[in-house]
């Protein structure tokens, strides 16, 4: 997908496309000329009915990491990583339907042993993933010789913030990043959902926001509408008087969305002398407070937007305080804060 670039001061749109096992790139005018270029340039490697003489390990990877090109920019990066390990044991220009589940459990062991079995596992992942796309379009196989047996690791739980936590480190942050932490709370928002948010996602007539999410199948993306509390939709107002473009939460130094943010919380954390949690922690605390407040596990699905119940369950951790249903997620009754503590109409926007 062609994305922004400036040259010269001036707009422009960069195409990129992997080909022959090389990333091709060319700057256009118009996104419109950066999607033709790139459908050409495609047609060249679209993964024909039966594999030929001709394809490669390479080939296939190649093939593959262009489909995947739909899928967020990290997932890209662990499905290249696997084939990078995958290819250290064996001959990127070998057959790819000669593989042999020894070669693939020797290709992820070394990395069971250096980094993790989490880590291992990730890349068995995504390379049965994409033993299983050449079933579909190279007419590989139906046997998988990437589904080794999973490696052992060590799973510690994800460290969820307790309110006094969240609370201290929302005292901590500056107006704007005041209003982000609470449109997360109040959401069970992905990081990247609210990065993305736009005011045409903001329905303040309803009360409601609209959640955009690519984590389904095949990467499409999807939407989901979230009723807000009364602290959310005071903070939206707040947030909308400060507004300068589309973005709900861009970056203020740019304008534009936020890539990352990956170490703002650890400061924010060190600043308020709290234990550091991420952003996904904060997901995390909502289900904890909602099914503290006995709301159903299954509204609780829906807030969070999963198609499986289970994944629900594994959100739920324990907390001491109660509270009343999705009002919980509203500061206006935190205890022990009083309602003149809750985040005040009159907030100014970092410049």
């Amino acid at each position: 997908m062609p994305c922004k670039v400036k040259k010269k001061g001036a707009v422009k749109w960069l195409a990129s496309v992997m080909k022959d096992g090389q990333r091709r790139q060319k700057v256009f005018d118009t996104k419109a000329e950066a999607l033709d270029w790139e459908a050409e340039q495609r047609k060249a490697v679209e993964p024909s009915a039966t594999p030929t003489a001709s394809l490669t390990a390479l080939d296939w990877a190649t093939q593959y990491l262009d489909f995947a090109q739909k899928f967020a920019s990290r997932t890209i990066w662990e499905k290249k990583a696997a084939f990078k390990a995958l290819f250290k044991v064996v001959d990127p220009g070998s057959d790819p339907i000669a593989l042999q589940p020894g070669k693939v459990l020797n290709a992820l062991q070394p990395v069971s042993k250096s980094q993790s079995g989490h880590a291992a596992n990730k890349m068995r992942k995504n390379l049965v993933a994409a033993w299983y796309w050449g079933v579909k379009y190279l007419s590989f196989p139906e046997k998988n010789p990437c589904q080794i047996d999973r490696f052992p690791e060590t799973k510690s739980p994800r460290y969820v913030p307790s309110e006094q936590d969240f609370w201290a480190a929302y005292d901590a942050a500056n107006p704007y990043d005041q209003r982000m932490l609470l449109a997360y709370l109040n959401t069970a928002a992905r990081k990247r959902e609210l990065f993305g948010m736009t005011w045409a996602d903001v329905d303040f007539d309803n009360r409601r926001v609209r959640l955009w999410t690519a984590k389904r199948e095949g990467g499409a993306k999807e939407f989901d509408w979230i009723p807000m509390t009364d602290d959310l939709f005071a903070t939206m107002v707040e947030q909308r008087k400060h507004a300068r473009g589309d973005l709900v939460f861009p970056d203020p130094e740019t304008g534009e969305s936020f890539t990352s943010r990956q170490h703002y919380l650890e400061r924010l954390c060190k600043r308020a002398k709290v234990r550091t949690f991420c952003w996904h922690a904060i997901r995390h605390l909502s289900a904890s407070i909602l099914i503290q407040n006995q709301v159903p596990l299954p509204t609780i699905q829906k807030i969070l937007r999963h198609k499986n119940l289970t994944t629900t369950q594994g959100y739920i951790h324990e907390l001491d305080n109660a509270r009343d249903l999705m009002a919980a997620l509203s500061r206006t009754n935190k205890s022990p804060r009083t309602r003149s503590n809750r985040p005040r109409a009159d907030l100014v926007a970092v410049k």
